[in-house]
């Protein structure tokens, strides 16, 4: 078996269609060339100010990182480049959300302890405090066409890409990591730890390619270019692009620096002429649906598109039923994974054969309630989703949570996804839901009992439960049941105000409801029962 390092790839890549279009975004049109140099160039500077490598694998645990961590707090432009020019490098890339609050950054970065920061100038402003507190090395700041003040000391991404000689930077190895930052079960971060190597196959398309000629046919034929209207910072938007540029294919990434216009999103697909186009449930297909509705069908020249795929978060039946509509040639596939398991399988829909399971991928499993043996297809049993073969080492930093996620049944090494799931007769996977307390409102996992904390720390506030309910907009959002102390006189608005202060956007509260008494079970846990029950008798009074 013959690994390879992503950043071995897009060079391979580059030599065989230089000229080729690897990434649009905004007014920047980038080349496989041009890729291949500014990461190469990046790895020099890093490789130059002594990044790389402190421990090499062999002699590290499951859970623990021998290598310089470099946090990317960007939007989309970039992204990719700046990724693969530190795993070239031999660093490590962490995404980390920029939709935090400065306090959530402060703590993910005392987590993680990156030695620098890759930043957009206009995030840069919004953390400058929490980054300097932080005590990292190095910044380098990417110029985002804003008049946002800099951080003292950065270093500007054009000066970085060529003080250094080429060629600094040692060969990668297919063990260096990458990080994918996502939630832990309390709401605090966890980082999953990824050999580049395997997450090149098991989320990238990839695979251990015998030669370089191998990577060179594969590309000598570009298809149509994929279209990523997510973030990269998250998985589902950072497997989608990368799937298409170690393909070979030109990936279009929606301009993050400003906000989804779902407009701006067919005039893309209509003048990029694009085959596929990725997206992360209701958030985005509520609008892309409105939009279609608006034009009566005939506003744009749609016909190239092919796909659209979703992940991250569940698209709601009635709005893939609309795209499948507005869109006859279309096939709808909707992706179902996690950071910890990377791309598991996928549920294809047309116009007149819709799909309520997934075709599972190489090492897609799903195993008994009591975790102790693979369940065969047929078994009426609903236990639990995995992946063996090629998936990550652990969580950084985290011996217990690793144990715990990442173990062996059977002689072979499962990662337990935590969502409920069947495997039916034909092979194909049945999904029942996740396991635990989460909420995923247009694509951001919120955990509740960390929305909770912030609530109850209110002086108004003497106790509060939050739970998900259905929405048309985002798949899901936050429903906060309130009980307040007497003559407390909290109202809507000041709880609001006061979430925001400790939390994301995201995380806060749509509705406030406010109950006499917050109900929890005799050993003083969460009767999330109740509360669920407390929001649907409001949302049926209400209608």
């Amino acid at each position: 078996m013959v690994e390879w390092t992503i950043g071995a790839v897009l060079d391979e890549i580059a030599q065989a269609v230089p000229d080729r279009v690897m990434t649009v975004c905004g007014a920047r049109r980038s080349t496989f060339a041009q890729s291949a140099e500014r990461s190469s160039g990046l790895a020099d500077y890093l490789a130059g100010r002594g990044f790389g490598v402190r421990r090499e694998r062999a002699d590290l645990r499951d859970w623990e990182c021998g290598q310089d961590r470099v946090a990317l707090l960007m939007h989309n432009d970039l992204y990719p480049d700046m990724v693969i020019g530190c795993l070239k490098a031999r660093t490590v890339p962490v995404n980390v959300n920029h939709y935090y609050a400065p306090a959530e950054m402060a703590e993910l970065l005392d987590y993680l302890r990156p030695r620098a920061v890759i930043y957009h100038r206009s995030l840069g402003a919004k953390f400058a405090d929490v980054v300097a507190a932080a005590g990292v090395e190095l910044l380098i700041s990417i110029d985002d066409g804003t008049d946002a003040a800099e951080i003292a000391g950065a270093v500007p991404l054009d000066d970085a890409l060529t003080s250094a000689p080429a060629g600094s930077a040692a060969a990668g190895s297919p063990d260096d990591l990458m990080m994918i930052c996502t939630g832990g079960t309390t709401g605090r971060p966890k980082a999953v730890l990824w050999r580049q190597s395997d997450i090149y196959v098991s989320s990238m398309v990839g695979a251990d390619h015998a030669s370089a000629a191998e990577i060179h046919q594969k590309v000598r034929d570009g298809g149509p270019p994929w279209f990523a209207l997510s973030p990269l910072m998250h998985a589902a938007g950072l497997w989608t692009a990368f799937s298409a540029i170690l393909s070979g294919q030109t990936v279009i990434l929606y301009d993050t620096a400003t906000g989804f216009n779902a407009r701006t999103a067919w005039q893309t697909v209509e003048r990029e002429r694009v085959g596929l186009m990725t997206m992360v449930g209701d958030a985005y297909a509520a609008p892309l649906v409105a939009e279609l509705g608006r034009l009566d069908q005939g506003g744009y020249d749609l016909s190239s598109l092919n796909a659209i795929g979703t992940g991250g978060a569940a698209t709601n039946p009635k709005y893939q039923a609309a795209l499948l509509e507005y869109l006859p040639q279309l096939t709808l596939i909707n992706g179902f994974g996690s950071s910890e398991t990377g791309n598991l399988g996928f549920g294809r829909s047309q116009r007149d054969a819709r799909r309520d399971t997934f075709d599972l991928r190489d090492g897609g499993c799903v195993i008994s309630r009591d975790r102790s043996r693979f369940l065969n297809p047929g078994e009426p049993e609903i236990g639990w989703a995995v992946r063996t073969g090629r998936i990550p080492l652990g969580y950084f930093g985290d011996e217990d949570a690793t144990r715990r996620t990442f173990g062996e049944i059977d002689g072979r090494r499962v990662v337990i996804s935590g969502d409920r799931a069947s495997i039916e007769l034909d092979g194909t996977l049945r999904l029942f839901g996740r396991d635990s307390l989460v909420v995923n409102t247009g694509g951001e996992k919120v955990f509740v009992e960390e929305v909770e904390e912030v609530l109850r720390a209110h002086p108004g506030v003497a106790d509060a439960l939050v739970v998900g309910q259905p929405s048309d907009r985002w798949g899901e959002e936050l429903v906060a049941l309130v009980a307040l102390r007497p003559e407390a006189g909290s109202t809507d608005e000041a709880l609001d105000a006061h979430c925001r202060t400790s939390l994301a956007g995201f995380k806060v509260p749509k509705e406030f409801i406010v109950v006499a008494e917050v109900r929890r079970l005799g050993n003083g846990k969460a009767d999330y029962r109740w509360a669920k029950s407390q929001v649907n008798e409001e949302v049926s009074t209400a209608s």
